[in-house]
């Protein structure tokens, strides 16, 4: 399936989004939303997807870090969804500018979330950019020759 990065997001986030209600293995995710809701997702978002469930807890600690005083346990569904996908494709994946990645987070926020979150999650990911993107208690950075995006 042809899917831009924009769409491949948007399809990462609503799995990610379920996901926080059912913290079930990425598998059995998949195949829930297909018979569910006929699911349409490409590689990169089914890698995003599980690169981001497997990472939830060092994702989380990032999180954590640069919302100041903020507990993801805080955190709307939809933005703690939304900012472990950016932090994830962030932190992870390779060649992706940290100024798409956090338009694209603010833009879901826009769309599925409130202004006010989308500005909360500009500035934590934001802030991170401007501390150099460090990625000290992140994993590992993936290849592009691992997560293949179709493209």
């Amino acid at each position: 399936m042809k899917m831009n990065r924009r769409q491949s997001r948007e399809a990462a986030f609503c799995l990610l989004f379920e996901w926080a209600f059912h913290a079930e293995p990425f598998e059995a995710l998949v195949e829930n939303a297909k018979a569910a809701r006929e699911l349409e997702a490409d590689d990169f978002a089914l890698a995003l997807t599980q690169k981001t469930i497997e990472q939830v807890e060092p994702l989380d600690a990032l999180i954590e870090k640069y919302s100041e005083g903020w507990k993801v346990s805080r955190l709307s569904k939809a933005t703690l969804s939304i900012l472990r996908l950016a932090f994830c494709e962030i932190t992870v994946l390779e060649d992706i500018p940290i100024g798409a990645t956090i338009n694209e987070a603010v833009e879901l926020c826009k769309k599925y979330a409130s202004e006010d979150e989308a500005a909360f999650v500009n500035g934590i990911l934001g802030k991170h950019g401007r501390s150099g993107g460090s990625t000290t208690d992140a994993p590992e950075k993936e290849t592009e020759d691992t997560v293949d995006d179709g493209q």
